[in-house]
């Protein structure tokens, strides 16, 4: 609980740096959100009015003390495309980002440590070749590559699943495998060396001088010792899907945060951008707070103090 607490109260300072950093940036680079609202047709009037109704004529200190105030209120604007709270734009689009995520993570951990443990069962064999081509390939090829090739392969050629959008499961289907490539190549990769670290370690051999059944050294001493590293990579790479699987959603036409805040650069969006950015913040923070946590349930030495 101290640990918990602790964890929680750094992300105060934390989200405040996030907030001045992405307020400045997206304040100083070129376009300007009036005119990506009514176009370039508009007359200088109308822009003028808009500029001051929306406060962008203001200095920039009181712009930011404006908007760090709502913040601290809990409202993270409106939207200037959409015209909706940024908070409702986030409910609304979050749980399929969530879905995607939670997908993606699921085949890349069951893929991704099935085939690290058998390699490091039998290291150099066909299992493990199979295994550490897979990897490289996985790491190689870039998201949108592998995305527009699932598409050709199985939504054009073969018509077995939708090529964008979203419904069933089958639409499903191709963004988590796309998503989740990567890290199942790093989860093959991690679990083969946690695992063959492991497998030649004193207490290892001491288990099996006892008699106890190769699947029962494997899976209950070796396997949940090797968990530490691969723990790792699953929490960062599941921050990092829950807050930046944009070239995946757009790929896929599929309706998550990614897009809209892609959307939203497109459209130079200020607000929408400002609470994407603070609201995915807040989500890594509380991912890697979840991870540390699971790391002492792994692994019962490690203390935090």
């Amino acid at each position: 609980m101290r640990l918990v607490g602790r964890r929680l109260l750094m992300t105060v300072p934390t989200l405040f740096g996030v907030l001045v950093v992405a307020f400045l940036l997206l304040n100083v680079v070129p376009g300007d959100p009036v005119a990506a609202m009514v176009g370039e047709r508009a007359d200088t009037a109308t822009i003028a009015r808009l500029r001051a109704e929306l406060h962008l004529d203001d200095p920039l200190p009181a712009q930011f003390g404006r908007y760090l105030w709502a913040v601290m209120h809990g409202d993270l604007g409106r939207s200037y495309i959409t015209q909706r709270p940024i908070a409702q734009d986030l409910a609304a689009r979050f749980p399929k980002t969530v879905q995607l995520a939670l997908a993606a993570m699921a085949l890349a951990v069951l893929c991704g440590i099935t085939l690290g443990v058998l390699s490091a069962i039998r290291p150099g064999g066909v299992v493990d070749r199979v295994a550490m081509l897979v990897s490289y390939l996985g790491v190689s090829f870039p998201v949108y590559w592998v995305g527009l090739l699932l598409i050709l392969l199985f939504a054009l050629a073969l018509r077995w699943l939708p090529p964008s959008g979203s419904g069933g499961l089958a639409y499903l289907v191709l963004p988590a495998l796309t998503l989740g490539m990567r890290s199942i190549a790093f989860l093959a990769r991690m679990t083969r060396a946690a695992m063959l670290d492991v497998l030649s370690s004193d207490f290892v051999r001491t288990a099996r001088a006892k008699g106890l059944s190769e699947a029962a050294v494997i899976l209950r001493h070796a396997f949940r010792n090797a968990l530490i590293p691969v723990i790792t990579v699953i929490g960062l790479d599941t921050g990092s899907y829950l807050t930046g699987s944009i070239l995946t959603e757009t790929i896929f036409g599929w309706p998550g945060l990614g897009r809209y805040v892609l959307s939203a650069i497109e459209k130079r969006d200020l607000p929408a951008i400002q609470g994407s950015i603070l609201f995915m913040s807040l989500v890594f923070l509380l991912v890697n707070l979840v991870t540390d946590l699971v790391y002492a349930k792994a692994d019962p030495r490690i203390a935090y103090d």
